[in-house]
């Protein structure tokens, strides 16, 4: 867990609104963030990053501060205004609200390294090459948003993590041979954690149960699942049971298809070698 503020985004005024009303309810509870985050059973960082702004703060813990601090509905009305300043796609904020809840999150990628897992480098080799071209502020929007979403790596160590990347992606070598390995070093690092698991699907599988597109599925406390697809210039937040269903039984179908995470790792590890 990390309580550094490097590479955030500017608050949004809605964001530092709610933060500045949260602290005033926290503060007339006569609590300090420490005191205050067991009780909604959040760490101390997240309750400094929602206070200052820093962060949208999930619907699951604006209902515990509700009950926590006694608020009378007040940060549950201030929270459905509460917006991020923009670094996040529009279609996408609604998925990046609910992954900061979740307690399962699965993702195949045949495109690139999923966000959760760039490094800043290979992050900003994309944004580089992005078409219409970015401005700088821009490209440091989009970086700030993706260092905060990966976070949830660290900060979450009860959700689970699944990813499966096609091989050829890591084989790419987006941004040159030192990003290439610095990013392999990462993902390695990251998937020594409990909670990460990376499948690699090999080359040598000519045929597999992804090959529409990438799949992204999550699991809210609820138990509730939903979806997400995304394209060139818009996504898809999917709710429907039905298709649920399929994208369940194709990423079913994919663990099966792909490497085993130690072996993953032993191809990842080889590749990095032959740098």
């Amino acid at each position: 867990m990390t309580n550094s503020t490097t590479n955030e985004p500017e608050p949004s005024d809605s964001l530092k609104t709610f933060g500045l009303v949260h602290k005033a309810f926290r503060k007339r509870a006569g609590l300090t963030q420490e005191e205050f985050a067991p009780l909604v059973r959040y760490q101390p960082s997240t309750v400094a990053s929602i206070e200052q702004g820093r962060r949208l703060p999930p619907r699951v813990y604006v209902e515990r501060a509700e009950e926590v601090l006694d608020a009378f509905g007040v940060l549950r009305a201030a929270a459905k205004y509460a917006t991020r300043q923009p670094g996040l796609a529009s279609w996408f904020r609604k998925w990046a609200d609910l992954e900061e809840q979740a307690i399962s999150l699965y993702t195949f990628e045949n495109r690139l390294v999923p966000g959760l897992l760039q490094t800043e480098a290979y992050a900003r080799t994309l944004f580089n090459e992005r078409v219409p071209v970015l401005t700088d502020s821009q490209i440091e929007a989009q970086l700030a948003a993706r260092a905060e979403r990966q976070r949830l790596l660290s900060e979450r160590p009860n959700t689970v993590f699944n990813f499966i990347v096609e091989e050829h992606v890591i084989r790419r070598g987006t941004g040159g041979t030192e990003v290439t390995r610095e990013l392999i070093d990462h993902i390695l690092t990251v998937t020594e954690l409990r909670n990460v698991e990376l499948q690699l699907m090999p080359m040598a599988r000519s045929v597999h149960a992804g090959l529409d597109g990438p799949i992204r599925l999550l699991e809210t406390p609820e138990n509730e699942w939903f979806g997400y697809c995304e394209g060139q210039r818009n996504g898809q937040f999917i709710a429907d049971p039905e298709t649920i269903s399929v994208l369940h039984m194709r990423y079913a179908k994919l663990r099966s298809q792909a490497l085993t995470p130690d072996d993953s790792r032993s191809l990842m590890e080889r590749t990095r070698g032959a740098l």
